[in-house]
């Protein structure tokens, strides 16, 4: 096994070496995005890094700052031939550092809650994905449109109320991905919720899913349904607490594939979670 230590090197992340963390994810079972690099990328282009041994990628993190309080952690991976040897840790402070004093968040895999906990995180909840095959018979509500023919400030507005921080960078990409639908839901001409699903490297995710209610977001759930190939395999991430949002996926015949925890270094950001029927993404929160 080449490399030791003292040839170990951190510096900051291309846009192309985000593909390698991807297939990195992609390898530990998480599923990414086809096209989640470039939109992750955008939400903070300085807050990925890279570890290397000589000019070979073994280790890889990201640390998105959001804005001045708020970021959040992930792509924490280190190859599994280079573990137990100080690379995770190195990567991991690096990461803690460029956070700063922010409240930073995370989802974290089983395996590793605990050390995060010993690192100061606190668990806020668990998150849960499950897994489910598409339904295309459902005819799509007339209140149902486009989400990029809503403006933009307010797509930006309504998902402020349901995530720790404002942003619009990532979200001027991800409502817009290739391979992907983002729709919006409007009751009396207001944004009561907006959906994106899209092409994973198995079958598709949906996220995020923000709701007014249990019955707008299966509405905008189903109409998602609508826009890929019937039976194909979805994926919707829920916040355990939500207990609407479990039992949509279950009676849409999902069942559990993957948990996280979700943590913060502080105390949890005061959200309305019976809003939140599925998360954008494990990665960036």
């Amino acid at each position: 096994m080449k490399g030791t230590v003292g040839d170990y090197t951190i510096r900051t992340m291309t846009l192309a070496e985000l593909d390698i963390a991807a297939d990195w994810a992609a390898n530990e079972g998480w599923n990414p995005g086809l096209y989640d690099a470039g939109c992750f990328y955008r939400a903070d282009p300085n807050g990925f890094f890279v570890g290397l041994l000589g000019e070979e990628p073994v280790a890889c993190i990201s640390a998105v700052a959001y804005d001045a309080e708020f970021g959040f952690l992930g792509f924490y991976i280190v190859r599994p031939e280079y573990r137990s040897r100080g690379y995770g840790m190195r990567m991991w402070n690096r990461a803690i550092e460029y956070l700063g004093t922010r409240n930073i968040g995370l989802d974290g895999v089983v395996a590793q809650q605990e050390n995060y906990k010993k690192s100061g995180f606190k668990l806020a909840y668990r998150n849960v994905r499950y897994g489910g095959r598409s339904v295309r018979a459902t005819p799509r509500d007339r209140d149902i449109v486009e989400l990029q023919r809503v403006p933009f400030d307010e797509v930006v507005e309504y998902d402020a109320k349901l995530f720790p921080a404002r942003r619009p960078r990532f979200l001027s990409c991800w409502i817009g991905l290739p391979a992907g639908r983002a729709l919006g839901l409007l009751r009396k001409g207001r944004l009561a919720g907006y959906g994106v699903m899209r092409r994973c490297r198995v079958g598709y995710k949906i996220g995020p899913l923000f709701a007014d209610n249990k019955e707008d977001a299966e509405t905008i759930f189903l109409a998602l349904n609508t826009a890929v190939e019937n039976d194909a395999p979805i994926f919707l991430d829920t916040p355990e607490v939500n207990e609407e949002a479990v039992a949509l996926a279950r009676r849409r015949g999902m069942e559990c594939v993957f948990e996280t925890a979700r943590m913060y270094t502080r105390e949890a950001p005061d959200l309305d979670l019976k809003k939140v029927f599925g998360v954008t993404s494990f990665e960036l929160g």
